[in-house]
Order: C-alpha cells, then sequence, then structure tokens
C-alpha cells in the first residue's frame, strides 16, 4: 500500500478533496509532460484523468512496490493513446520516480505512447489498437473467477473505441458468464480523432446496449468523485458492471474542453504557462 492509498481510506472526511487535488496535480503532470515530449493525446488524457484517479488512489487494491503481487486487482488502459494519464497516475502513486516522466516519448523509453508491460511493470496489458482491452479484460475476469481469487478487473475504454466490434463479443460473452469482478467504465468524452461520436458513427443509445448484454449498466458525471466512488465501491451483484462516465475532452482548461482539435495536439509554451495558471487557480 502506498502513502497517497492509506491517507485515502473510507473514514477520511476529506476524501473527495484529496481526490480532487491529485488529479489536479496529475493533469498538470500530463500538461508538462506532453509539452516536453511535443507529442500525446491531451483531450483524452484529460477526460479520463478523474476516473483513473477514482480507481488508483480511491479503490483499486496493489502494490505499487511489487506490481506482480498476484492478489493485485487488474487494470487496463484500453484507450491506450491516453498513455499519459495513466504515466502521470501510476508516478504518483509510486511505480516509477516522479522525475522519469521526463522520458515519455524518448527513443526506446519505457513509457512509450503506449502502454507496454513488457516495458513498465504494472502495466497488464499492450495496448493502442483500439478494441482489444475488455477483451483482454474479459479473460482477466473468467481466470479469477476459475481460479477462486478475490481480484477484481477494471477497463477504461474510449467511447469512440466502443465502434469496434471487438467490445461487443467480448460485452456479450461477460453478461454470459456473469462476471460479476468485472467493471468497465466509458470515458463518454463524445469526441473522437476528426469529429463527434454520433456524427462519426452514433453510440446512442448506449446505456440500453450494455444492459441488453446482461451489464448493470449506470450513467453519471465522470468528475464527480463522489458518484464514481459509489458506483465502483458497491458489491458484487453477480453481473459484470459498466460506468457510462460523461466526461469532458480536455477538462480544466478552457481553451482545450470540448475541442475535437486537441485529441492530438501539443500546447505552445504559452498555452502550457496558461493550462498550468487554470489548473492551478493560480
Amino acid at each position: 500500500m502506498t502513502r497517497i492509498q492509506e491517507v485515502l481510506q473510507k473514514d477520511d472526511p476529506e476524501r473527495i478533496a484529496k481526490l480532487s487535488q491529485i488529479a489536479s496535480e496529475i493533469r498538470v503532470d500530463i500538461v508538462n509532460t506532453i509539452a516536453a515530449a511535443k507529442m500525446g493525446h491531451i483531450g483524452g488524457d484529460f477526460s479520463v484523468t478523474d476516473i483513473l484517479v477514482s480507481l488508483f488512489f480511491g479503490v483499486m487494491n496493489y502494490r505499487s512496490q511489487d506490481p506482480n503481487w498476484a492478489e493485485r486487482d487488474r487494470f487496463i488502459l484500453s484507450k491506450g493513446h491516453c498513455a499519459a494519464a495513466l504515466y502521470s497516475v501510476m508516478a504518483k502513486a509510486g511505480y516509477f520516480k516522479h522525475e522519469q516522466l521526463g522520458e515519455f516519448m524518448k527513443p526506446l523509453s519505457f513509457l512509450g505512447g503506449h502502454p507496454n508491460r513488457r516495458k513498465l511493470a504494472g502495466i497488464e496489458a499492450n495496448t493502442g489498437p483500439l478494441g482489444h482491452g475488455l477483451p483482454i479484460g474479459v479473460g482477466c475476469a473468467v481466470g479469477a473467477s476459475l481460479a477462486k481469487k478475490s481480484y477484481r478487473t477494471f477497463v477504461a475504454l474510449g467511447d469512440g473505441e466502443l465502434q469496434e466490434g471487438s467490445n461487443w463479443e467480448a460485452a456479450m460473452f461477460a453478461g454470459h458468464r456473469k462476471l460479476g469482478n468485472l467493471m468497465a467504465i466509458v470515458d463518454r468524452n463524445r469526441l473522437q480523432q476528426g469529429a463527434g461520436t454520433e456524427e462519426t458513427n452514433s453510440l446512442d443509445p448506449l446505456a440500453d446496449k450494455w444492459r441488453a448484454f446482461g451489464w448493470d449498466t449506470y450513467e453519471l458525471d465522470g468528475h464527480n468523485f463522489a458518484e464514481l466512488l459509489n458506483v465502483m465501491e458497491a458489491p458484487d451483484t453477480g453481473k459484470p458492471k459498466v460506468i457510462i462516465a460523461n466526461t469532458i475532452k480536455g477538462k480544466g482548461v478552457s481553451f482545450i474542453e470540448n475541442r475535437v482539435e486537441w485529441h492530438h495536439k501539443v500546447p505552445s509554451a504559452e498555452q502550457n504557462i496558461q493550462a498550468i495558471k487554470e489548473l492551478t487557480h493560480s
């Protein structure tokens, strides 16, 4: 258990405030990491940040100094292009030194543009090609069930990624197997590379689709820690769970929020300064 996990126990009355503060620090790290590398996917990084913070600092069981601990909860970032957010969270959680975020996207770096389990302990699956994370997560959940293990599997998905049919095959199988140890969280920011999701290939009625495959389905504010934790910590119902987390792409920085061009764009030096000012309210 890391120091940060220790201070975020359920009986801490300042829990939500602490998670919010961590999320702000993570977003600053993302800005600086992407600005230094001159590459990244800052819009999606920001929309998924509060989801990752809720999981790593509020919900999941893991040991950052023993990343292969057999009883750890599994996490898979299916939208692997948002690796800068995951790396920033993992650095904060103690998987590697914070200053090593400066290695992001350097040649042969262990912090590549997409997560690589062979280069960074704590990464459960290589992701990047969309539509792969949920099928792998289903396999993890089935494995835990067969081995009678108590660990859980969490998968964060992009909403545009749900246009991939492999996700729905996995969803059907998970519902059939009643994998109560599996949770999917959809980063529903309604933007993908180049356009909106509904303009590209409409996903709605998204909640009804998940329910049809036998999942307990929740729609909530993906930037509200209380709502996220309430569902993430709910008891096993004997069904897989999915959170449709309504988010804002670029959350926290005015000139990035809900702007499709910031799917894959790097802040200038001036924009970097402005972003940090907004994120730190200074």
